[in-house]
């Protein structure tokens, strides 16, 4: 019988100057180094050549080296510590790694990763020879991600044909969110002729909502939610957008930087599905956005 996943080993620097200031400490790149030997230890002995991107979090544009990177990508072994070490420093992308039954990997605090595997791999990984690093060992298993209203509809034939017939009629906007995080979405507006060339753009896992004839103005009342600027004019395709999580002082904050469209999201709840995986299952949870709005009709 196969052992389970229920030991969880915390990496976590020695020195408090590297817990303060991670990347930026003079000994952090012993510590990195000296994570990066156990993470590798880990995937070897768990036989994870393989493992899934899950809750991934994306507040910076992602470098060459993680332009792929979505929910649900397959990562090989040296990304994973790439990733790995980036989470250790603060940088990100943040994200959940795993191989189910073999290995899973999240970021914790300063500096510190958790691993979950079995009882052997933890019992060997406990006694790798390292300096500046703190391994405990206590039992445990990953949390499950809580989602309280999962979006449970999928973007199929029926609801790219719910898109196209919006858009026929009303000024129509998509976001496709690969990720959580300000640089997690695409935005795009859909008309007749580019809905079903927008479809097939869409990658797996992703959660597409949708929003027809918005309230575009800026309006003081908006500044103080969440919500996405513009530059004018929208034209049909993807669009140039910043996001303002938690919102903006003043609207001179927002427009004096070229945007002079805003869109609050939580009008972003009247149509929101999950792209399927290509097998037609949907693997991904996302939050619903919101509650249907009255500024947007709902197609």
């Amino acid at each position: 019988m196969a052992e389970e996943v229920n030991k969880e080993l915390v990496i976590s620097p020695r020195s408090e100057r590297v817990r303060e200031e991670l990347a930026d400490a003079d000994a952090w790149s012993s510590y990195a180094a000296e994570l990066r030997q156990v993470i590798g230890a880990a995937i070897g002995k768990s036989g994870a050549d393989f493992m899934t991107v899950g809750d991934l979090l994306v507040g910076a544009p992602l470098s060459d080296g993680h332009l792929g990177l979505r929910n649900g990508a397959e990562v090989r072994s040296p990304q994973v510590i790439e990733l790995v070490e980036g989470m250790a420093a603060g940088r990100g992308p943040y994200c959940r790694l795993a191989a189910p039954g073999r290995l899973e990997i999240e970021s914790g605090w300063d500096g510190a990763i958790h691993l979950y595997a079995t009882r052997t791999v933890i019992a060997d990984l406990a006694g790798s020879h390292v300096q500046g690093v703190i391994l405990q060992c206590r039992d445990g298993a990953p949390e499950p991600t809580e989602i309280s209203r999962p979006v449970d509809a999928v973007a199929d034939e029926r609801f790219w044909a719910t898109v196209t017939e919006a858009s026929s009629e009303y000024l129509t906007l998509l976001c496709e969110r690969w990720a959580h995080g300000d640089y997690g979405c695409r935005w795009f507006r859909v008309t007749r002729n580019n809905a079903a060339e927008l479809a097939r753009l869409m990658r797996p896992r992703s959660l597409v909502c949708v929003a027809s004839e918005p309230k575009l103005q800026p309006r003081a009342e908006l500044l103080d939610d969440d919500f996405t600027a513009f530059v004018a004019p929208l034209l049909p395709g993807e669009l140039a957008y910043r996001a303002y999580p938690g919102g903006a002082d003043t609207l001179s904050e927002v427009t004096d930087e070229g945007f002079s469209l805003m869109l609050a999201d939580r009008v972003m709840g009247n149509l929101c599905a999950v792209v399927p995986d290509p097998d037609g299952m949907i693997r991904a949870q996302w939050e619903h956005p919101g509650e249907p709005y009255s500024d947007c009709p709902r197609p």
